[in-house]
C-alpha cells in the first residue's frame, strides 16, 4: 500500500470518529471541562513532576490528555493527523483556558512542521499501531528530545493485537508482517455507532519497538506489563477494580498494556 493511502484513510477515519468521540460517555468530554484529568495512574507514574517542562505529545486525538498535561504545570504541544481532532483540542484548550499548543500533521511530517527541543515527548494508547515504520518513529522521538531528555510511552500490549475482536481466537501475527486493512463497524468509544469505517493499522512487538528506541542512543530505564486496562475499550472488558478492566474469560492470564521510559543519551 502506497504511504499517501494510509495516511487518506486514516486521517478520514479519525475525523469521522472524532465527533462520536467527543460526545460518548466513554471520553466524558463534560467532566473534563469541569476538572477531571484524563491520565491514568500508568503514566502519571513515569511522567513524575512535570512542572514547568516542556512537553511534545505525539497523536494526541482531541486533547484531553494534552490539556490534562498543562493542567500538571507542563508547557505541552499535541500532534495529530486528524483535521477535527486538532480543530476540536483548540477549541478545548480555549474552553478550559489552557496554554496547550496543537499542530495538524501526519506524525512523519512533523520535522517540516516543527523545530525545537523538549523535556519530554509523550505518547500513549493506540498510537504505535497506526504507524508503518517504527525506526522512523524512534528517530522522530531522538530528534525532538533535549540531551538527558526522557520518552514515555503507555500502549497497549500487541499480544492483545493477535486476538480477534471477541478475544476467541489468535488472528494476527504478533510479528509486524505488513499492513492490516479492515473495515470497523463503530468506534471503540461506542460499539453501536452507525459507523463504517475502513483502516490501516501495523502491529509492533515489544522487541521491535524497544530495538528502534535502542538503535537511536535511547537508554531504556523502565518498562513494565500490565494485566489490565484503564479502558473499557476491548470487547468483553470487565471492571474488576475502579478504573481496570481485563477480558472476560482471560482474567489476569494476559498482558493488556505495557509502559516503558526511556532517556536520550547525554
Amino acid at each position: 500500500m502506497k504511504s499517501a493511502n494510509y495516511k487518506k484513510l486514516n486521517r478520514d477515519s479519525w475525523n469521522k470518529r472524532t465527533d462520536l468521540h467527543i460526545k460518548s460517555d466513554f471520553y466524558d468530554n463534560d467532566g473534563f471541562i469541569k476538572g477531571r484529568n484524563s491520565l491514568n495512574s500508568i503514566e502519571l507514574d513515569l511522567l513524575g513532576d512535570i512542572n514547568g517542562k516542556q512537553v511534545l505529545h505525539l497523536q494526541c486525538h482531541f486533547g484531553q490528555d494534552t490539556i490534562s498535561l498543562t493542567r500538571l504545570g507542563a508547557h505541552a504541544t499535541g500532534v495529530d493527523i486528524s483535521d477535527r481532532a486538532i480543530e476540536e483540542a483548540r477549541k478545548l484548550a480555549e474552553e478550559t483556558r489552557s496554554d496547550a499548543e496543537f499542530i495538524r500533521c501526519d506524525l512523519y511530517d512533523l520535522p517540516g512542521r516543527l523545530d525545537r527541543k523538549f523535556d519530554i515527548v509523550f505518547s500513549s494508547y493506540g498510537t504505535i499501531g497506526w504507524l508503518p515504520d517504527v525506526d522512523k518513529w524512534a528517530a522522530l522521538i531522538n530528534r525532538y528530545l533535549k540531551k538527558g531528555g526522557r520518552f514515555v510511552f503507555a500502549e497497549f500490549h500487541p499480544f492483545v493485537w493477535m486476538y480477534d475482536d471477541d478475544f476467541s481466537k489468535i488472528r494476527y501475527s504478533y510479528f509486524n508482517t505488513g499492513p492490516i486493512i479492515e473495515a470497523e463497524q463503530g468506534t471503540y468509544a461506542d460499539k453501536t455507532a452507525d459507523l463504517i469505517q475502513e483502516q490501516v493499522w501495523w502491529n509492533h512487538g515489544l522487541g521491535e519497538v524497544i530495538q528502534g528506541l535502542i538503535d537511536q542512543d535511547l537508554v531504556l530505564k523502565r518498562i513494565r506489563e500490565f494485566d489490565y486496562s484503564p479502558y473499557s475499550n476491548f470487547n468483553g472488558s470487565e471492571q474488576y477494580e475502579p478504573g481496570k478492566y481485563r477480558i472476560r474469560g482471560l482474567d489476569s492470564k494476559i498482558p493488556i498494556v505495557y509502559a516503558l521510559e526511556a532517556v536520550k543519551n547525554s
